[in-house]
C-alpha cells in the first residue's frame, strides 16, 4: 500500500513533466524553421535547445519550477556545443586549427559569470525585501542563458523576457485580477522562449 508522502511525490514528479503535445508540437515546429532557415551546426542545436526551452516553459508557468534537467542540461549542451557554434573563435597558429578549448573555456566562463551574477541578485533582494524574488532554477537557467548566448546579447535575452512578463502582468490587472509585490510570477517561463528566440536570431543574421 502507498502511502501519502509516496503519492505526493509521484504526483508532484508528474508535474514536473512536461506536456507531451504541447512539447511534440514545438519541437515539431521548431525543427522545421531551424532546418529552413539555419545551416546545419545550427539547426541542430537550435531544435535541441528548443525543445528543452519548451520543456521548461511550460513546467515552470504550471509549478513555478525549472527542472535540472532542463536548466543544467541545457548549460551542458551549450557548453559541448560551444565548439561549433562559436565561429568566431580564433585559429591556433601551428595548424590553423579550430581552438576547441578556447570556445569551451569561454561558453563556461559566461554560464559562471551569468549564473554567479543571478545569484548574488538574488541574495540582495531576499536580503532586502525578506523574500525570495528569484527562484535558484532561475540562477540555473542563467547559466544556460550564458552558454549560448553571446556576451553581447545575453542582456538582449532579459530585456526580452522581462518585457515579456511585463505585458502579461499588465493584462492580467487590466482583467481585474490583483497584482501585489508579493505576486508570483513563473520568470523561467519567459526566461526560456527569450533564450531560444535571441539564440536563432543570432544564428539567423550571422
Amino acid at each position: 500500500m502507498i502511502d501519502g508522502e509516496a503519492i505526493e511525490a509521484i504526483e508532484s514528479k508528474e508535474e514536473l513533466r512536461p506536456n507531451f503535445v504541447l512539447l511534440a508540437g514545438g519541437s515539431a515546429v521548431i525543427a522545421l524553421a531551424s532546418a529552413m532557415f539555419l545551416p546545419w551546426p545550427f539547426a541542430i542545436a537550435s531544435t535541441l535547445l528548443g525543445t528543452l526551452m519548451i520543456a521548461g516553459a511550460d513546467v515552470d508557468a504550471r509549478t513555478y519550477l525549472l527542472p535540472d534537467a532542463v536548466t543544467l542540461g541545457a548549460a551542458a549542451l551549450g557548453i559541448a556545443a560551444a565548439p561549433l557554434l562559436d565561429v568566431f573563435a580564433p585559429y591556433s597558429h601551428n595548424a590553423n586549427t579550430y581552438d576547441a578549448w578556447l570556445a569551451l573555456s569561454a561558453a563556461l566562463a559566461r554560464a559562471l559569470g551569468v549564473a554567479i551574477v543571478l545569484e548574488l541578485l538574488r541574495r540582495c533582494y531576499a536580503r532586502i525585501r525578506q523574500r525570495e524574488g528569484l527562484g535558484f532554477g532561475d540562477v540555473k537557467l542563467g547559466a544556460a542563458i550564458g552558454a549560448w548566448l553571446p556576451l553581447d546579447v545575453i542582456p538582449m535575452c532579459f530585456a526580452l523576457a522581462a518585457g515579456a512578463a511585463l505585458v502579461t502582468v499588465m493584462a492580467a490587472h487590466l482583467r481585474g485580477q490583483p497584482i501585489e509585490g508579493a505576486t508570483k510570477l513563473p520568470f523561467g517561463a519567459f526566461l526560456c522562449p527569450a533564450l531560444w528566440l535571441v539564440f536563432y536570431a543570432s544564428a539567423l543574421l550571422g
